[in-house]
């Protein structure tokens, strides 16, 4: 395959089209950041080239290596026939203008939260430097937890994860962006093992996928961590222990937010006394709800 590669492949433009046929036959699915066969082809060719995503024209017509071009065929085939994330494929993610490293130890960054964290959570606060402390449950990679860090400036982050093959990804992260002295990582099963200490903001975007839809995922989700996607019989267990505790976790009018994917029906059939201020995202206005500290159980 390979030599018939290098014989009819010259440019990015023809491996290009290569991929997005061979994603589109092979029905690769779509679900960690691209939309389509032609976005996902984008993402791995050009990032597998270390070459900007956003200056696609310019090297269209570039001529490849026959080095190059075989380790992008890896790479296409692994994609379709094992159907390994791409973000997996090139230990990297983008969510939105952050880019972060990532591995199969941790789940692949994606959120909601991150559409509302870029614009500073507006119009819910109103003034970014009156954040000081904010906790980030969940953490997963450190991706929330370091837009948080980026987007209040004079904030402390802590950022807390159950897993320690997450912590030990969201650390080379934490380090990529040199927030050592102000975003904390630390081991606990949500706030069972944090010190005594009270937040401005929460954020979370914890397990919420049902025991039904977990048995239903397509084969690109068996390769991240079933502990960061499995959210019990309605997918709200981990999300009743976060509500459970977060008031006396949040200073007087202090926030959380919470991502629930499209939980909202369960949400208020099951917390039907608690009435959430649903956010707007790209998704609609059901999938992040916050809830302010006197509002909370």
């Amino acid at each position: 395959m390979q030599i018939d590669a290098q014989a009819n492949l010259r440019t990015l433009r023809d491996v290009l089209r290569y991929a997005v046929t061979r994603f589109s036959e092979g029905h690769v699915f779509y679900g960690h950041g691209q939309i389509d066969a032609f976005d996902e082809a984008v993402f791995l060719i050009l990032r597998g080239l270390k070459l900007p995503v956003e200056r696609l024209d310019v090297f269209l017509d570039a001529y490849l290596t026959h080095a190059e071009i075989n380790t992008l065929l890896e790479m296409i085939e692994r994609r379709v026939k094992k159907r390994v994330p791409s973000a997996y494929l090139l230990n990297e993610a983008w969510l939105h203008g952050y880019r972060f490293y990532v591995d199969e130890r941790t789940i692949i960054p994606r959120s909601f939260i991150a559409e509302l964290l870029k614009d500073g959570l507006e119009p819910w606060v109103q003034d970014p430097a009156a954040v000081r402390d904010v906790l980030d449950l969940c953490t997963g990679s450190g991706c929330l937890g370091i837009m948080a860090a980026d987007v209040f400036p004079v904030a402390r982050v802590d950022a807390v994860d159950v897993s320690d093959d997450a912590l030990l990804v969201a650390k080379r992260n934490v380090e990529d962006y040199q927030l050592q002295e102000r975003l904390t990582l630390r081991k606990s099963d949500l706030f069972e093992s944090l010190p005594k200490k009270k937040y401005d903001l929460i954020i979370t975007n914890p397990p919420y996928v049902t025991d039904a839809a977990m048995s239903a995922l397509p084969r690109e989700y068996s390769y991240e961590p079933k502990l960061a996607l499995a959210g019990g019989t309605d997918g709200l267990d981990i999300v009743a222990r976060i509500l459970r505790d977060s008031r006396d976790r949040l200073k007087r009018n202090g926030t959380l937010i919470v991502e629930i994917g499209d939980g909202r029906p369960a949400f208020e059939s099951r917390f039907a006394s608690i009435a959430p201020t649903w956010l707007t995202t790209s998704a609609g206005d059901d999938m992040v709800f916050m809830l302010r500290q006197d509002q909370l159980p």
